[in-house]
């Protein structure tokens, strides 16, 4: 018997289900999150495994406004389940770039873009020094969760802006993040799961660099 995948581990942990705010789409997402951190023995929570709320308003905000990402390409930092890049691909994106640290959240976006009907090349590694492979567009949801992630995020984000690249990216009111540096495009309130964020709904807003 082969050695299980890492596809393998998102499928067993998982159930495909519409997203709260995105119905159009669904995601391979998990229940309990402790059970599954644990699983993984990763430092980081296993973001790929929720619909987090900024991802969600900024997906909603795409599909509302397809026009923000039709015929461009378009890249998806930090992508986690892929749920951004998915809506993007959806709203009619040339192509899509879902970028992410973390394997398992590649193997996540494969399954979800393919359970969704959509196109999404997947991209691993670190890309912080990069400017986001000249995509036209470069999305993000719930960045700014850390103080330390912020501080790289943002030189990322601003330059991108800076080449004429349209940079949004959704947020929950993460103290992180500088909303005096960005412009607020759309508020959105999103159901969010009790126990990541022992509340079943966050305000969310999408915001312009």
């Amino acid at each position: 018997m082969s050695a299980p995948t890492l596809t393998d581990f998102v499928l067993t942990h998982t159930t495909l289900a519409p997203v709260p705010l995105v119905p159009e789409v669904s995601l391979h997402s998990a229940v309990e999150a402790m059970d599954l951190w644990e699983l993984t023995h990763h430092d980081e929570p296993p973001f790929w495994a929720f619909p987090w709320a900024g991802g969600q308003a900024l997906a909603r905000h795409l599909l509302d406004n397809g026009g923000l990402v039709r015929d461009k390409k378009v890249f998806d930092l930090a992508s986690g389940s892929g749920l951004v890049a998915i809506a993007a691909a959806l709203a009619g994106a040339d192509s899509v770039t879902a970028n992410d640290i973390d394997p398992l959240a590649l193997a996540a976006v494969e399954l979800n873009a393919a359970a969704n009907g959509v196109t999404v090349a997947t991209l691993g590694g670190d890309q912080l020094d990069s400017d986001a492979h000249g995509a036209d567009v470069v999305l993000a949801g719930d960045v700014f969760y850390d103080a330390e992630v912020t501080a790289l995020v943002l030189p990322f984000l601003t330059r991108a802006a800076a080449r004429g690249a349209l940079v949004l990216f959704g947020d929950p009111d993460r103290a992180h993040l500088p909303p005096d540096r960005f412009t607020a495009q759309a508020r959105y309130q999103v159901p969010v799961p009790l126990t990541l964020e022992s509340t079943e709904t966050r305000g969310a807003t999408v915001w312009r660099a």
